[in-house]
């Protein structure tokens, strides 16, 4: 009887142990662009700090799109393969492998951040049913870049002057945009940009205004035109869908209010006035970065 005991106890203790293990995850985490404030400010602290600080059994591996050098919507099909479990990229990135992505950031179509803010509400869903469709990947968070303005080497007075123009656009839809207005959009990674301006590889490119400082982009063009004519360059938080379905519900929910309260809120609502901040850092006026 006690060897019964002893064994059923044994047998007891392994499934608590083994149920411990399971509920311990490591996240293989690829944030936005490392030079960013999207990532320094917001992307890697929350991995990092503030999720594990609610839920202690959650570790991160965070790196970046630069460092994992994977184009367009390669990122997420390797997340849908395992490689890893949570995404952050540039939604306009993607719409290759999924088209219905292109209506979340049209150009020009919501100049003002609160237009911005109820575009995003209204298509929220239909990214969220696009991404588990597509990538099979649970949609977090919706965030913006600053509003995307124009970088040129030679100066432009309006839009008209863009015609003739090659121009790094920062998406498919921005791509299409300037090449209605006569323009050659030209497809570049964001960390290849400045180097091709400075050998005139292209005229001008389309970035958020204090993304461009950050990166350097003022250093090799000569003017900015400040009318946010690339939309904002939405930034999705999307996690694997087995990765998702392998927290429980509580977990689930608590992801979900953290991300929200700590990532995609605060990153609201820095993003405009991060926007005329990149724009005074490139023209010489007060600037904090």
């Amino acid at each position: 009887m006690k060897q019964i005991c002893k064994l059923v106890l044994s047998q007891s203790l392994i499934l608590l142990l083994a149920g411990s293990f399971v509920s311990a995850k490591d996240l293989r985490v690829v944030g936005s662009w490392s030079s960013l404030t999207m990532f320094k400010n917001f992307e890697k602290p929350f991995w990092t700090e503030k999720l594990p600080a609610v839920l202690p059994d959650i570790k991160a591996d965070v790196t970046s799109l630069g460092q994992v050098k994977l184009k367009g919507p390669a990122v997420l099909r390797q997340m849908d393969m395992g490689v890893f479990d949570v995404v952050h990229t540039v939604a306009d990135y993607v719409v290759s492998d999924s088209p219905t992505l292109a209506g979340l950031d049209m150009p020009a179509l919501a100049p003002e951040i609160d237009q911005a803010a109820k575009v995003v509400d209204a298509y929220r869903p239909v990214v969220a049913e696009a991404l588990a469709k597509d990538f099979n990947a649970k949609l977090l968070a919706i965030s913006p870049y600053p509003a995307q303005v124009i970088f040129c080497r030679d100066a432009i007075s309006g839009l008209d002057d863009l015609k003739g123009k090659k121009i790094r656009a920062s998406g498919w839809t921005t791509s299409e945009f300037v090449t209605a207005l006569g323009a050659t959009g030209v497809t570049l990674s964001f960390s290849e940009v400045p180097q091709s301006l400075q050998r005139g590889v292209v005229d001008c490119a389309i970035t958020g205004s204090l993304s461009g400082y950050s990166a350097g982009w003022g250093e090799v063009t000569k003017f900015v035109y400040p009318l946010p004519v690339g939309g904002w360059d939405y930034v999705i938080t999307a996690m694997s869908m087995k990765t998702w379905e392998s927290f429980n519900s509580n977990e689930q929910q608590q992801i979900q209010s953290l991300i929200k309260e700590h990532l995609e809120k605060p990153a609201w609502e820095v993003t405009a006035r991060e926007t005329q901040e990149g724009v005074d850092c490139l023209t010489g006026g007060s600037c904090p970065h």
